[in-house]
């Protein structure tokens, strides 16, 4: 139908533009090949810990909802690249947020589970979304954590387990992070409480046309340079080229 064709061109105009997916990022399950990562700057653990987040339907918001620009973060918990990401652009981004600068979409997705089985993805995203609900800093600093512990992920960089992030493994995560834990967080991780919202967070990721993760939109528009994702410094460069 034409309908479903327009749609069809579409995807694929804005798969065509994202940032990196012709070389770098988790697509189809595969290992991701090495790739050099930054480390997070000295204190970067308290400006997670003062970062709001909200969730606004299948996104959750980190910082400031009134913030000049918006970027865009599609994101996978199983990702290799996506656990790059966080410990060097990622970690620009939480400071971006903190100064006012940026407010940080998050879109979860849980693509992998489905291209290389198991359910460690949804498990974890389920878990991320529980931590909203624990307060400001919770959800920033829950989420450094958990792609810091990717299970299975080892030196050369190997997709992590089909069978990770098992219920234990993400309430052992949770403990890292001061006031997480609570009746409420444990139970939703265990019951799998926000299921729904799992589901209808990875229908907006494969809805936005988007093939892999991480990607990143700043006000709407890819960036360009995919290695910039993974250092700090380039990842910061490539932001102030986009405006910010």
């Amino acid at each position: 139908m034409p309908v479903r064709r327009t749609r069809r061109l579409v995807a694929a105009a804005v798969s065509a533009v994202l940032i990196g997916l012709a070389t770098v990022g988790c697509s189809e399950g595969g290992a991701p090949a090495a790739a050099v990562v930054t480390v997070a700057p000295e204190g970067h653990a308290d400006v997670l810990a003062k970062l709001p987040a909200a969730v606004d339907g299948t996104k959750i918001v980190v910082g400031d909802a009134k913030a000049p620009h918006t970027v865009t973060v599609y994101v996978d918990p199983r990702c290799g690249y996506c656990a790059k990401f966080e410990a060097g652009g990622g970690t620009v981004l939480a400071e971006e947020a903190a100064a006012g600068t940026v407010k940080v979409e998050y879109v979860v997705a849980s693509f992998l589970d489905d291209r290389t089985g198991g359910t460690a993805s949804a498990r974890a995203a389920n878990a991320l979304r529980a931590s909203v609900d624990a307060g400001p800093g919770k959800f920033a600093a829950f989420q450094a954590a958990l792609f810091a512990s990717q299970p299975g992920r080892g030196p050369g960089g190997s997709e992590p387990s089909r069978d990770g992030f098992s219920v234990e493994h993400l309430l052992r995560i949770a403990d890292g992070v001061e006031g997480l834990r609570s009746a409420a967080f444990d139970r939703a991780v265990q019951e799998d409480a926000y299921q729904r919202w799992v589901a209808d967070s990875e229908k907006a990721f494969e809805d936005s046309g988007v093939g892999g993760t991480p990607t990143v939109l700043v006000d709407g528009a890819g960036l360009p340079g995919g290695d910039a994702l993974y250092d700090a410094a380039r990842f910061s460069e490539a932001l102030r080229d986009a405006g910010v």
